[in-house]
């Protein structure tokens, strides 16, 4: 089975993960979700499979958030929207193999989807 990485190769906990994918012998696809946003439907489908809300998702420190959002009281589908209008907002990496994801921050979380 091969993993999907929600990749940003500038984030040196996502190189971490794909070197940890590497030394454990697993393939994995990356995605790189920075070039080419998200849909609504798999970001939602990927909060789903992770079993956390919209707000788990986001990284509250980010400037874009503090700008344009963290004033304001949102609704699920808008945290959503934020996250693909600025996909930096996203928590990365998101590892997923199967039915399972982790956000795989450390990079060793990621054996807790395996078998």
């Amino acid at each position: 089975m091969t993993a999907k990485v929600y990749h940003n190769p500038r984030c040196g906990k996502s190189r971490e993960a794909l070197t940890w994918l590497e030394s454990n012998h697993i393939a994995y696809e990356v995605i790189k979700y920075m070039d080419e946003p998200l849909t609504y439907a798999t970001l939602d489908a990927l909060l789903q499979t992770l079993n956390l809300d919209p707000m788990d998702l986001v990284r509250q420190n980010e400037a874009e958030w503090k700008a344009h959002f963290a004033a304001s009281e949102l609704e699920d589908e808008e945290v959503i929207y934020a996250m693909i209008e600025y996909p930096k907002l996203m928590q990365r990496p998101i590892v997923v193999l199967g039915d399972k994801a982790v956000v795989a921050r450390p990079a060793d979380r990621i054996a807790e989807i395996i078998g």
